[in-house]
């Protein structure tokens, strides 16, 4: 069997596999978000923490819950670190500085998992569980309870109220993240994942081309619980440094695809939540046909310029393979590079530096469309419905009449708060490049000259302001400037984008829906999918690509 042929065969599998999860976990979340009844175990959690879960909140009180909760899971996550070195099972690691502290509990808590640290040489096994593990279900759940707000604003009528965000948060870890993941867990752990809490050993012999004996030194973890909520909270991160690509987190082919299922099932899945919670299912697969039409497309791409490669060394070898598993191989890699960077995952199985000049270049557009396709858990959701918001104002402008979406109109208070949503993401990474490209120092932490060092810059902050996580692997990210403007940007990436959705959810849910005319624009049929494609892939065009032509195009180019 040919590469190519392998790669098409796992993209029939993972699609197939997304086909079916779809409607039974899309229908039982629009359960979950839609339901009265509280569990037992959901009600402990409110009285422990002081919550009345039936108080419903308008947008301010449900913002307020979302950042009181998140600048607390900040402020442990940063002291957890800073006391490391006195925690029992820390193997010795000594206390995490105070910059990258602060970098890592930033990235964890916005969903980034950002690392500039090797976690198998920093983070001892208290961090990670107690740490780092509890903020992927955290921040996924948070991501889960936003989209939800917005998709009540769409269909409630004449109320400000969201619902409850104590309750949505609770309930999103109970009944959906912890289950799944627990089941990931396992299927992990049979497929040979490593789940334990072993100390520092050596490994094996090893010999260089001048045999030179040696050995190294590896630790074990709580790899498999971790690697799968980091994979299906769409967090990234990895236990060791080399992440996904590593046999610890990532052993085999069948592996690969079950973690890039696990990647995608929840954001294509909660299409299928908002077409029920809204009462049309219908609208749920016009936004799941836009989101899958640029998936695919990301993927075709990668996977041409990965194996139609002109450089020779590349055609000896018969494919791009620098930088990639051979467990995996082209394919393999290159579906879950554009659906870790299409997602606001992160994980990686290859070194995005060693992509081909336009492969990394299709990564970056990925994380620059805003992760919509489809996105991270919860914030693909809500920011393809901001971009559903402006694709409508833009039809509504070509005809002359007032813009409306799902019986909502959409006035200037709404197109304003869906404005400020997708310029304050491009604001972040264009502004702080540019800073990290003018200043003499930050330049030389990038190990590459030219357009591809200026790619690791861009892509860095790329990957920050959009809650990604993954890195080019050619930037030295672990200095004082990086950790605090990496930092600084995922914090307003992720908060100021959830506080305009959130006050788009209730400019929308005070609103009565009117009534549909002949005049109305149909956003259930394939015409406004191909609308809403255009509006994210022109916008994102228009935003980014002088900054693209500097970096990946003109290294591709040449």
């Amino acid at each position: 069997m040919g590469p190519v042929l392998a790669g098409v065969l796992q993209l029939l599998a993972l699609v197939a596999a997304l086909a079916l999860a779809h409607v039974p976990l899309g229908t039982y979340m629009a359960g979950v978000y839609s339901g009265r009844r509280h569990w037992r175990v959901e009600r402990w959690i409110y009285k422990a923490v002081g919550a009345d879960p039936d108080t419903q909140m308008r947008w301010p009180a449900y913002a307020r819950g979302v950042l009181a909760f998140s600048v607390v899971g900040v402020l442990l996550l940063y002291l957890l670190q800073r006391i490391q070195g006195v925690l029992p099972l820390s193997l010795g690691f000594r206390s995490v500085g105070p910059a990258q502290a602060f970098n890592t509990a930033a990235s964890f808590v916005t969903n980034t998992n950002w690392q500039s640290y090797y976690g198998e040489q920093t983070m001892g096994h208290v961090v990670q569980t107690a740490g780092l593990a509890v903020q992927n279900f955290a921040s996924a759940a948070v991501g889960l309870a936003v989209a939800v707000a917005l998709v009540r604003g769409f269909a409630r009528s004449g109320t400000g109220v969201l619902g409850n965000f104590w309750a949505d948060l609770v309930r999103g870890t109970v009944r959906i993240l912890l289950p799944l993941a627990a089941v990931a867990a396992v299927v992990l752990v049979a497929c040979g994942a490593i789940q334990n809490f072993s100390g520092i050993h050596e490994v094996g012999q090893f010999f260089d081309g001048h045999g030179v004996g040696g050995s190294q030194q590896w630790n074990g973890g709580a790899v498999a619980s971790q690697e799968a909520i980091k994979e299906l909270g769409t967090n990234g991160g990895g236990y060791f440094n080399a992440n996904s690509a590593h046999p610890f987190e990532n052993p085999t082919p069948f592996t690969n695809l079950f973690e890039i299922f696990l990647i995608l099932v929840i954001p294509f899945s909660l299409t299928r939540t908002f077409g029920v919670m809204v009462g049309s299912v219908r609208q749920g697969y016009a936004i799941l046909a836009a989101m899958a039409v640029i998936w695919l497309g990301f993927v075709a791409l990668m996977m041409w310029t990965e194996f139609a490669h002109q450089e020779g060394a590349l055609r000896i070898a018969g494919a791009a393979m620098e930088g990639k598993e051979v467990r995996f191989g082209v394919g393999g890699s290159s579906i879950f590079a554009v659906s870790t960077t299409l997602t606001s995952t992160g994980a990686v199985d290859s070194a995005h530096s060693s992509l081909t000049g336009f492969g990394g270049g299709i990564a970056m557009l990925g994380m620059m469309l805003g992760e919509i396709a489809p996105g991270g858990v919860g914030s693909g959701l809500y920011g393809i419905l901001v971009m559903a918001v402006i694709a409508v104002f833009i039809a509504g402008l070509m005809v002359g009449r007032t813009p409306e979406y799902l019986g909502k109109k959409i006035g200037s208070r709404e197109i304003k708060l869906a404005a400020l949503y997708i310029l304050i993401t491009p604001a972040l990474v264009l502004v702080f490049t540019a800073f990290a490209m003018a200043l003499p120092a930050p330049p030389r932490s990038a190990l590459n000259p030219g357009a591809h060092g200026f790619s690791e810059v861009l892509y860095a902050y790329t990957s920050a302001a959009n809650n990604n996580g993954s890195a080019f692997a050619g930037l030295n990210a672990n200095t004082d400037w990086f950790n605090i403007t990496t930092g600084l940007v995922m914090l307003l990436g992720r908060f100021l984008p959830v506080v305009f959705v959130l006050a788009l959810a209730g400019s929308l849910g005070e609103q009565r829906p009117v009534p549909v005319t002949a005049g109305t624009l149909r956003t259930e049929k394939p015409l406004f999918t191909g609308l809403l494609v255009g509006a994210v892939l022109i916008v994102v065009g228009l935003t980014y690509f002088p900054a693209l032509a500097l970096g990946p195009l003109a290294e591709g180019l040449a």
